[in-house]
């Protein structure tokens, strides 16, 4: 399997050096806008200056690792050569360019795989969707780890200043992708498994005292209830990512490859 990958960060690399290592990929390009982070990365793989010379790769698999900018401006182009691994998940709150993406896959016969991420329970939320009435999810992080999202100077709080626990959001899943991008991928996962952007209730909440980063899922309906938490260490390249996310991404390569796939 030839794999393409957009965005050398934390993610990314964990994505890259695990498939030289364990050998269920070979990365043929890398993409990243700072050139460098893909050339610390490249060995044998060809690295772009830009998007076009990237696609131009043969590749099987494009992973996006790099924002929802980067699904925005590039997710529908990839798909008509190869499928598409999305990470920055957050941008298919855009419905609008959701059905532009589907409908992209469609007229190419390509497939769009969204890893999990950095929380669990998605499977068993897949499988009650349907007769789900309530999906909770809440967060909580250091506030370094939410450092640089719109929603500090939206409301002009300072991350910095903060004490205590505190009840940053509490909202649609629609609204807190958009208010903190980098930060909540998680939520998007959660909404497109289960169901939807506007009904998936979301709570971030912003705690100093704590050092990792935990997500709890709250599913209610006549099937009875599911209560997921994940406490999650963050990358150490970036406190904003968690290190489940990209040992999801890893998991979610692989299972394209092998016969059979465990789980929903």
């Amino acid at each position: 399997m030839r794999v393409g990958v957009i965005g050398c960060g934390a993610i990314g690399s964990v994505i890259v050096k695990a498939a030289r290592l364990e050998g269920f990929a070979e990365i043929v390009a890398l993409y990243d806008k700072h050139v460098e982070k893909a050339q610390k990365l490249a060995e044998n793989a060809f690295v772009a200056k830009n998007f076009d010379e990237f696609i131009d790769i043969d590749m099987d698999v494009v992973v996006e690792a790099a924002s929802q900018q980067a699904v925005e401006a590039y997710a529908e182009k990839i798909l008509e050569r190869a499928d598409l691994m999305m990470m920055s998940v957050g941008a298919l709150a855009n419905d609008e360019l959701l059905n532009r993406i589907e409908r992209a896959a469609k007229k190419n016969n390509r497939r769009i795989y969204l890893p999990s991420g950095a929380v669990a329970g998605l499977d068993a939320l897949k499988s009650v969707s349907s007769v789900a009435d309530e999906v909770v999810l809440t967060t909580r992080k250091n506030p370094a780890s939410l450092k640089g999202a719109p929603f500090f100077d939206i409301y002009g709080i300072n991350p910095n200043e903060i004490k205590g626990e505190t009840l940053l959001f509490e909202g649609s899943a629609r609204q807190a992708v958009k208010l903190f991008p980098q930060n909540i991928n998680v939520a998007a996962a959660v909404s497109l498994a289960g169901i939807g952007f506007d009904r998936t209730k979301v709570r971030i909440i912003a705690d100093p005292k704590i050092k990792t980063n935990i997500h709890e899922v709250r599913v209610k309906g006549e099937f009875g209830e599911i209560v997921a938490i994940t406490n999650n260490v963050p990358s150490q390249q970036n406190p904003k990512t968690s290190y489940l996310a990209a040992l999801s991404a890893v998991r979610t390569l692989k299972n394209i490859g092998q016969r059979i796939v465990v789980g929903t």
